[in-house]
């Protein structure tokens, strides 16, 4: 299984069967569920929080770091097929839609950060 053979339909259908295994559906709200992303993006925070930009794109030289941080982004990306599955968005349209939103509100060739 990679990104470039897997499809967004079927890695919720990985986190539906996950939670209807275990019978978390009563557990997985809207409410629960967008406070696990924000536990899961502060966790992830933490492997970066003292780090220099220069040292923050260093992590990929050190594999067991790397892992943690792969399994943090994992963690949020999980919880975010939950909500999208609970709430029954459409992932890729929202993405598309907010992407064009993005570029009206932050043309090429602006001001950078």
């Amino acid at each position: 299984m990679s990104d470039q053979h897997t499809t967004v339909s079927e890695l919720r259908e990985i986190v539906q069967q996950f939670v209807a295994a275990r019978n978390w559906e009563t557990f997985h709200s809207p409410k629960n569920l967008a406070m696990s992303i924000a536990i899961e993006a502060a966790e992830l925070m933490e492997h970066f929080q003292w780090r220099t930009i220069p040292e923050s794109r260093e992590v990929v030289t050190d594999p067991a770091t790397l892992n943690e941080i792969t399994e943090e982004v994992a963690d949020v990306l999980s919880y975010t097929l939950a909500i999208a599955n609970a709430l029954n968005l459409d992932l890729s349209t929202a993405l598309r839609n907010k992407m064009v939103k993005n570029a009206i509100k932050y043309p090429e060739g602006g001001t950078s950060f």
